[in-house]
């Protein structure tokens, strides 16, 4: 095979008479606009001739790929997009962040999604600087949030101020205290998880705590209150976490048997039914996010050293969950 072309395909009869983009699709097991975007950039021959998305194939082709498709380098950009900034000076900002919004855009971010609407691009629309130190994808951010976890996240404003927040963080000098609702009741009212964590072989999208080889990853949970209803039990639960891993709460709270409610990817049920003995009298309900909020965060000022403490209450969406719960039956209070 030549040494500017990767793979290359033979076209069977049974192939006759579709597409070329949805045959490549298939055959290479990758999405149909990667596939258009290696024929967009001239990357798919056919018979030595340049390939159409649209092409009907024979059945009896050659289809050669030259290369992997070649994308441009992905740059926030500033968007008027609403925050809630509870604090500011020439250093930092500490923001609230809301649920479904993206800290950044991902590596393998479209150019058609141009990462719209992430806290980044709202943030380069707010200041005037943000720290250089995580590059033109993440300028300013020291640490990160789920996209569907609310709450406090913290924002360098230049470079020195960057690398001090980050070597609190490494030092796991920064308090960060989350609350989150999990389902069923926990045996204690206060524990530690420590479990490693590291990315699922299988699902790539989701971490583990069941293979060996992964990070250190701490969790420290207290029972705020406990929760019995049609829908069946639940606990409300404060987390601190002296490590940042990816996925943390979720998946260490998933592992001991109690995923975060609204957590699909780690367990939780898309939607809470009332149970059977209860009968049908409470309606279906569904929280069409995770119940998990970055409620407090405590650090040192880069500058001063000057202690910063904040806290952001539940938003309204949780409340409302939790009062709904509560409605349906009675609260178990504090107690098994």
């Amino acid at each position: 095979m030549p040494e500017d072309v990767q793979k290359s395909v033979t076209i069977s009869e049974e192939d006759a008479g579709k597409r070329l983009d949805q045959v490549l699709a298939r055959r290479l097991d990758v999405s149909r606009a990667r596939v258009q975007q290696l024929i967009a950039q001239e990357k798919v021959l056919v018979n030595n001739s340049a390939g159409k998305a649209s092409l009907k194939l024979r059945g009896d082709e050659t289809v050669r790929i030259l290369g992997p498709a070649t994308r441009p380098p992905l740059r926030a950009v500033a968007e008027e997009i609403p925050l809630k900034i509870l604090y500011e000076d020439a250093d930092l900002a500490i923001v609230n962040k809301p649920a479904g919004m993206m800290v950044h855009a991902g590596a393998g971010a479209s150019e058609d999604a141009r990462n719209r609407g992430t806290l980044v691009n709202a943030l380069l629309h707010h200041f005037a600087r943000l720290s250089g130190v995580g590059g033109d994808l993440r300028p300013g951010i020291v640490h990160r949030l789920d996209k569907e976890t609310s709450g406090l996240i913290v924002v360098a404003k230049n470079d020195e101020a960057h690398r001090r927040l980050g070597e609190q963080f490494s030092r796991r000098e920064v308090k960060k205290e989350y609350i989150a609702l999990v389902h069923g009741w926990l045996k204690k009212d206060s524990g530690t998880i420590s479990a490693a964590i590291s990315r699922d072989r299988v699902r790539r999208i989701r971490m583990t705590t069941r293979q060996p080889g992964g990070r250190e990853a701490v969790s420290h949970y207290q029972v705020l209150q406990r929760i019995e209803s049609p829908y069946g039990k639940f606990t409300l639960v404060q987390v601190q976490i002296d490590t940042g891993r990816t996925h943390q709460i979720r998946v260490h709270l998933s592992s001991i048997g109690h995923p975060v409610v609204g957590d699909t990817l780690y367990g939780a049920p898309g939607e809470l039914r009332p149970r059977r003995e209860c009968g049908r009298t409470a309606p279906t309900i569904s929280l069409h996010r995770n119940f998990l909020h970055a409620a407090h965060l405590e650090l040192a000022h880069p500058s001063s050293g000057k202690k910063i403490d904040l806290s952001a209450p539940l938003p309204e969406e949780l409340k409302a969950f939790q009062t709904a719960l509560e409605s349906a039956a009675g609260t178990a209070a504090d107690q098994p």
